[in-house]
């Protein structure tokens, strides 16, 4: 094409601006419809530019004239309809311009580099004990293709450099040449009147480049509703991928959104740029912020507390960043669906803790648990609450009130008492972890009452106690919610628990060992009565016999706690068969089949011992002593 001469140079401006025009009309030329103006040299598109700002004043010069020789000037009317056309043809083929830059330049970030590599999770395994692995996206080999922008404003150092996503960071997403191309056409079509076609154009180019970073961010359209209705094990894996996608959609991808709007609509007014932005994002933050909306309103159980507190500091987090992202009165919406749903978060947090304490003192399991051993309900209530005291610092803030808790003076039998005034100073938190061990202790007593031997009763009750007094000493933050003082009540309880088993199993065994009822008076006698003497040996043999047989299948998981009190039982028993065996033997091993009566030494009763709370039967008969 041969190019004409500067256009404010020539006499003749408006017919050589037209020729321009003209000349890329995509509707008329075939050579137009295939070539981009600024894709060629950068003198042809600034020629253009100038071609379109010359009919603009021609535009607006037969506009004056038109209007002041209205009526009498038919060549005016005709100039102005010919400009007119002449402009429509121009906006048109700078709408396709406009289009195809930003389709050209809606370039790339690797999203390996936002993140530190060291962490993997947003919160500590301890807090879930998921063993799921954490990725940013899901199963479709599709979704490992990580999230592309440019990061040319960036330093980068080497490959094991990351940019961490904990505040807002903004990118270039366009080079700055093609900024300058979309500003110095938005400028004129907005000029122009077509502010609307100029928005449209940005917004459906620029939302299609944040839906493709969705998708590799492994963000996926579903409503509130196709939430709710996914099973919770699946979600939990989408939430933690939902938490470090959000980081990044606020902090980088909505940033630099907003960031490149100010750059290309700066000249024009902020709330061009702020129009365009809305257009760009507005969507994609609903479809983003529906997700966390879902989780907030869905139905509660106790396994969604831990998440749903993960979504709430994630959201906590970038609310700030929310609002400085989302500063104008159009993005007012965005800004107020985030703070809502946080509200949300927090209340469904504190209504699950409310219902896991009903559902702690509710739960109905009847069938005793074998060998007296810990109840499931108390691994799982402890683990719980251990968890709970992970998340103290956001659960200090969101629990503000005292658990609702029964009385010794309500006469109701059905809920346990407590009293805050032994608990002053503790915060509503600890009320309430306190609260659920009182309650879990109340169940448990239930349980222990399904028992029909009593010293397995009295097992059971120590076993579990002993675990919950463990499993508090085992977390820090826990104990010191806790507090010693309460910990040391508890401590009591399963020593109590420990002395009660020991009265229940013992008392009558070792009683069987007593003096009194063996002593005959006479002058005849020796002083002891033998058949007396046999009679107690053979039911001291009896007895022990069936509590070995029947408590060695019961079981103390604690090998401390085992060994314990087997010393404990060894204690009282041992030094009392000694001391009756050096009373008696004489009387028994000068009489007829001596080993009837007298069938084990002490070594075999310590021996007896500890075969006691393994959990698994013994021989049917103890080891007789060598004779």
């Amino acid at each position: 094409m041969e190019l004409p001469e500067n256009l404010n140079k020539d006499s003749n401006g408006y017919e050589s601006a037209e020729k321009i025009i003209l000349r890329w009309d995509s509707t008329a030329s075939e050579d137009a419809r295939e070539r981009m103006i600024f894709e060629t040299d950068r003198q042809e598109a600034d020629l253009y530019l100038q071609a379109v700002d010359e009919i603009q004043r021609s535009l607006s010069n037969v506009s004056i004239s038109t209007s002041s020789n209205a009526g009498k000037n038919a060549n005016a009317v005709d100039d102005h309809s010919k400009v007119n056309t002449t402009i429509q043809i121009a906006m048109a083929r700078l709408e396709d311009e406009f289009r195809n830059i930003l389709i050209t330049h809606s370039s790339a970030l690797e999203t390996d580099s936002l993140f530190d590599p060291s962490s993997s999770s947003i919160s500590t395994p301890s807090h879930h004990e998921l063993e799921e692995d954490d990725t940013l996206s899901n199963d479709d080999s599709s979704h490992h293709d990580l999230l592309q922008l440019q990061l040319q404003h960036c330093e980068s150092s080497d490959s094991s450099t990351y940019r961490s996503t904990s505040s807002i960071r903004e990118v270039d997403l366009m080079p700055s040449e093609a900024i300058c191309d979309l500003q110095a056409i938005a400028m004129r079509m907005i000029s122009s009147g077509y502010l609307r076609e100029c928005i449209q154009v940005y917004g459906s180019v620029r939302k299609s480049a944040i839906d493709s970073s969705f998708r590799k961010l492994g963000i996926e359209k579903l409503s509130i509703g196709d939430v709710q209705r996914l099973e919770w094990e699946a979600l939990e894996s989408k939430i933690r991928r939902w938490i470090r996608a959000a980081k990044v959609c606020v902090r980088i991808l909505f940033a630099s959104e907003k960031k490149l709007c100010e750059q290309i609509f700066e000249c024009v007014g902020t709330d061009i740029d702020d129009a365009c932005f809305m257009e760009t994002v507005k969507g994609p933050a609903i479809q983003l912020f529906n997700f966390a909306e879902a989780i907030s309103i869905s139905r509660r159980s106790p396994e969604k507390l831990f998440k749903i507190l993960d979504l709430h500091d994630a959201l906590m987090d970038l609310l700030p960043d929310i609002e400085a992202v989302f500063d104008s009165k159009s993005s007012d919406s965005i800004r107020v669906q985030a703070a809502e749903i946080l509200s949300r978060l927090a209340e469904a947090a504190r209504g699950i803790l409310s219902e896991f304490e009903s559902a702690v003192l509710r739960e109905p399991s009847r069938v005793p648990v074998p060998g007296g051993t810990i109840h499931p309900l108390t691994r799982y209530v402890m683990n719980y609450i251990s968890l709970i005291s992970d998340y103290k610092q956001t659960l200090i803030e969101l629990i503000m009130s005292k658990p609702s808790t029964g009385s010794r003076y309500s006469g109701d039998q059905t809920t346990p008492d407590m009293e805050f005034a032994e608990l002053e100073g503790k915060t509503p938190l600890a009320l309430h972890l306190i609260w659920i061990i009182v309650v879990l202790q109340f169940n448990l007593d239930g349980k222990s009452k399904h028992y029909r031997d009593a010293s397995l009763a009295h097992l059971f009750i120590m076993n579990n106690v002993h675990y919950i007094v463990q499993k508090v000493k085992g977390s820090p933050e826990l104990r010191e919610m806790i507090g010693d003082d309460y910990l040391r009540k508890l401590t009591g309880k399963f020593r109590q628990a420990a002395t009660s088993y020991q009265r229940a199993t013992w008392v009558s065994v070792l009683y069987c060992l007593r003096d009194e009822g063996l002593h005959v008076s006479g002058s005849f006698s020796s002083g002891v009565s033998k058949s007396a003497l046999r009679e107690r040996f053979k039911t001291f043999n009896a007895m022990f016999e069936e509590v070995h047989r029947t408590q060695a299948t019961w079981l103390i998981p604690d090998t401390q706690l085992r060994e314990e009190l087997r010393i404990s039982i060894s204690e009282k028993l041992i030094p009392a068969y000694r001391s009756f065996l050096g009373r008696f033997r004489s009387h028994i091993e000068s009489g007829r089949h001596p080993e009837n009566y007298i069938k084990y030494s002490v070594e075999d009763l310590e021996t007896a011992v500890l075969d006691f709370f393994e959990g698994y039967p013994v021989s049917q008969h103890l080891r007789k002593r060598s004779q």
